[in-house]
């Protein structure tokens, strides 16, 4: 019986070695393919004839071959490793790493998405002559080994509200977060509460989690990855990857490929280099902290001193991060630091932390990503210019304290003790001269009644009379500072809505003109150019443009980016796909960042991050409210790898502290709205509103036909089914949006109103 085990394993390792090396053969390969066959032969001709010195021998040719094999990997046949169903799962690790564990959240395929699993999971350790359970929250996606009904990791919209939950309960019970990170990429679905906006809230709320998080990263594709990633301590296996898409669809995408056409495998290897995935790239750009090394061409679920390895990373890196924070524990976080993984399970430190060492925490996890992606983009700035840039952000900190902290605290305290005299005076004058009066108005004429009389009239006259553009309500035949180019145009166009509505055939200089590109008729909305809303909402012309050196560039040497980049720089005029500027909305001074579709999709690179970053930061200083508004984004820049992808956790996390700062940021959509920055620092706003003619999700439509096999209707991403699900609070017209964001800062915000 032993016999039969251990053929069947070599068996199933030969299997394993050719679904790696699907697209070549190896002259190792058809060595161990014929030494196992004729091993197999003479099993089957004489079964007592196989010894185990014939066993040991193909063992160890097995080996050797998967050693050798293992120097040979490309970044693909690392992808193809991660989705093998030998794989090890998250299951495996909670078996093999962790003393106990309970599943919590449900269970099996009868959990609400059985895709996320947790778990609720202790170390044992024995400190001298006693026995210490430490706790931790065990989070991750769970592929299993081939079930269909884990959804290959793809996590559904409610499995990460379910680790958004557990995250908050292991907050609450202070205690430390393992997360999995084991998914090709979230499930694209925009049922409630939506893909977008449930990463979005993972993101907001892993950027300021009072718990130690380590991050462990098999396969790490995009926003699903990011939807648990956030972490103190990210570590990789040495044959993940981590990526801002997977090389099949990049494949797609420099392939211009569409109706269900595949990729050549060479364009697919091509992509999976150029897109630097694997964990010594991203150990190089400074992504991850550590490589945790498998066995030869991966880790599988018999591989127990891999488990082993893996146990003692994770002390160490749990020890570590708690350790960086804890005071007046000087000795053992000089052990920690100094000590090697192997000494991880001698050194006991507790993983509970004080109030204090907590914000530390959070304060170090938020540096730590704002120092990310420094090399991958470009900052004409000079010298001269940063100082001065860094010395005016100190005098903005400085004043702001003096203003509104220091001075307005006094302020507000002052002018609250008046109001409240002013109220009391106020009730005490009502009743004490009410009487007087009512007694002259009856013996004067021309009394109340009287001016009661023509104010009623002035009311009812103001009621039913036409609205004009002064009120600020009149929708067309306005004069606006910029036009579209499309209004010179002299023909007629036809409104998509004429079948059901019998709108009027519509001249286009009337439309893009006075009509602010709106049909008149039925109300719907043409697409429009940013250049209207920068100067007819903004007033760009007039404003004040800041960090316009920053400048996308090709960080992974991209094959023809360059190009590509060059040619949008062309086109627009712009460096980057993002523009930030200071402005004033009705008296009311405001930051304003906007994405550009025009520039590659406005899509959002290391360049765009950080100018977005800065923006926010520059609201903070100068307590200003934060306005985004989205012309349009295809997402995260895939030919920038995971320099682009890391600009989700980077983004939400300057929003967060925006936020927690007491400052009013609000997101507007406009056209095309997808992916990474919609399910990250866009989509995490409290304020979001759309233009009528916006198309809001996680994923185009293309992207979801094919992923899910599921057509989408036509509407599907439309403003109003965003709005349907709560991912919006409004949708504006064209027209209005100016009046509406001045209303909307003058009734929304957070503790620090302070521009009112």
């Amino acid at each position: 019986m032993d016999v039969e085990k251990r053929i069947q394993d070599l068996k199933d390792r030969l299997t394993y070695i050719r679904d790696v090396f699907i697209n070549r053969e190896d002259d190792s390969i058809r060595l161990l393919s014929h030494k196992l066959n004729e091993l197999l032969a003479r099993y089957k001709e004489i079964p007592a004839g196989v010894g185990n010195d014939d066993l040991v021998r193909i063992e160890d040719l097995f080996n050797f071959s998967e050693r050798k094999l293992d120097l040979t990997l490309t970044p693909m046949d690392r992808v193809r490793i991660v989705r093998h169903p030998q794989r090890v799962c998250l299951k495996d690790i909670l078996e093999n790493v962790y003393d106990n564990y309970t599943e919590i959240g449900g269970r099996g395929e009868y959990n609400i998405d059985p895709s996320m699993c947790i778990a609720r999971a202790v170390f044992s350790r024995r400190v001298g002559d006693k026995l210490i359970n430490q706790m931790v929250m065990v989070i991750g996606q769970e592929k299993g080994h081939g079930e269909a009904f884990r959804n290959g990791g793809s996590v559904k919209p409610w499995g990460n509200a379910k680790a958004l939950h557990y995250m908050k309960v292991a907050e609450t019970e202070n205690i430390p977060v393992h997360t999995y990170v084991f998914t090709p990429g979230a499930y694209p679905v925009e049922d409630w509460p939506g893909a977008a906006q449930q990463i979005a809230r993972n993101l907001y709320e892993l950027a300021a989690l009072k718990a130690p998080v380590i991050s462990v990263f098999s396969e790490g594709g995009s926003g699903g990855a990011e939807a648990v990633g956030l972490a103190d301590r990210r570590i990789m296996l040495s044959h993940g990857y981590y990526s801002v898409i997977s090389p099949e669809g990049a494949a797609a995408i420099e392939g211009g490929l569409r109706d269900g056409k595949r990729a050549t495998p060479e364009l697919i290897e091509k992509c999976a280099r150029q897109l630097c995935i694997t964990a010594e790239d991203n150990l190089e750009n400074g992504y991850i902290d550590r490589i945790i090394q498998e066995p030869p061409l991966g880790a599988r679920p018999n591989h127990y001193e891999f488990f082993r390895e893996l146990r003692r990373e994770l002390i160490q890196a749990t020890n570590e991060a708690v350790s960086g924070v804890k005071s007046m524990k000087l000795y053992r976080a000089m052990a920690v630091r100094a000590s090697k993984t192997d000494d991880a399970e001698s050194i006991y430190m507790r993983w509970t932390l004080s109030p204090r060492a907590l914000n530390r925490l959070v304060d170090l996890r938020q540096r730590k990503f704002r120092a990310m992606s420094r090399n991958a983009r470009l900052d004409g700035t000079g010298i001269v210019n940063r100082a001065m840039a860094a010395t005016k952000g100190t005098i903005w900190a400085t004043h702001s304290f003096l203003r509104y902290d220091l001075l307005g605290r006094q302020k507000k305290r002052l002018d609250a003790m008046f109001e409240d005299l002013g109220a009391e005076a106020h009730l005490v004058r009502h009743k004490l001269l009410m009487p007087l009066k009512k007694t002259m108005d009856k013996v004067l004429p021309g009394g109340q009644e009287e001016k009661n009389s023509r104010i009623g009239d002035e009311f009812k006259e103001k009621l039913t009379r036409l609205s004009c553009p002064e009120d600020g309500a009149c929708l067309v035949g306005s004069e606006w500072a910029w036009t579209s180019p499309r209004s010179q145009e002299d023909r007629t166009i036809t409104c998509p809505n004429v079948r059901t509505q019998h709108c009027p055939d519509l001249w286009v200089p009337d439309l893009f003109g006075d009509f602010a590109g709106v049909c008149p008729s039925c109300g719907h909305h043409f697409p429009m150019e940013y250049r209207w809303y920068l100067e007819n909402v903004f007033d760009y012309s007039v404003s004040k443009e800041f960090n316009q050196q920053l400048e996308s560039v090709n960080p992974l040497g991209y094959e023809k980016f360059d190009l590509k980049l060059d040619k949008a720089k062309e086109k627009t005029g712009l460096k980057s796909a993002c523009i930030t500027f200071e402005t004033t909305i009705e008296e009311v001074d405001t930051t304003v960042a906007v994405l550009c579709a025009p520039f590659r999709g406005g899509s959002v690179g290391a360049a765009e991050g950080e100018k977005f970053i800065r923006a926010t930061e520059r609201a903070r200083r100068k307590r200003q409210p934060l306005i985004a508004y989205v012309h349009g984004t295809a997402g995260i820049r895939i030919q920038e790898g995971v320099n682009g992808v890391i600009q989700m956790p980077r983004c939400t996390i300057a929003v967060r502290r925006y936020i927690d700062a007491g400052g009013l940021y609000l997101v507007l959509y406009d056209t095309n709205s997808y992916a990474g920055p919609v399910a990250s620092f866009l989509g995490c706003s409290p304020y979001q509103f759309a233009v009528q003619s916006s198309n809001i999700g996680f994923a185009g439509p293309g992207v979801i036909t094919e992923t899910t096999g599921i057509a989408v209707p036509p509407d599907y991403h439309r403003a109003y089914h965003a709005l349907s699900r709560g991912h919006i609070h409004g949708i504006w017209d064209r027209r209005e949006v100016k009046k509406n964001l001045h209303q909307s800062l003058l009734t929304m915000g957070g503790r620090n109103l302070y521009y009112r």
